[in-house]
């Protein structure tokens, strides 16, 4: 347990099923003392993409961690409003007309019109 106190920012982890789950994560590992994953996709790969980028010279790694972390709720935000339009046609399975129509059908997806063509 020390080890996962020492792996945050000084202040001590929150026992899982505690009220306060929903304060920052602690972006300076990407594994928790236990073993349990912090982030879904791998750091590597996301530290790649984003050092393929030619205006990027330096990554930090609570960086990469964040954008890990922003891709992963995008894709289950986008991936549950695709579920809704699935549901809506009395199918569980997603096709790639449920995510056209949440990009229609959601404001915040409007950038991505067109990237399906």
């Amino acid at each position: 347990m020390a080890a996962a106190a020492a792996a945050g920012s000084g202040a001590p982890r929150e026992e899982e099923g505690s009220g306060g789950e929903a304060a920052a994560p602690q972006p300076q590992a990407p594994t928790s003392a236990s073993g349990a994953r912090l982030s879904r996709l791998p750091l590597a790969r996301v530290k790649a993409l984003v050092k393929a980028d030619p205006d990027v010279t330096l990554a930090g790694q609570e960086a990469i961690f964040i954008l890990a972390r922003a891709a992963e709720l995008f894709v289950e935000t986008i991936a549950k409003d695709a579920y809704c339009c699935a549901q809506q046609g009395k199918r569980k399975t997603l096709q790639r007309r449920d995510l056209d129509n949440a990009i229609e059908a959601v404001d915040e997806f409007a950038f991505l019109e067109g990237t399906l063509d």
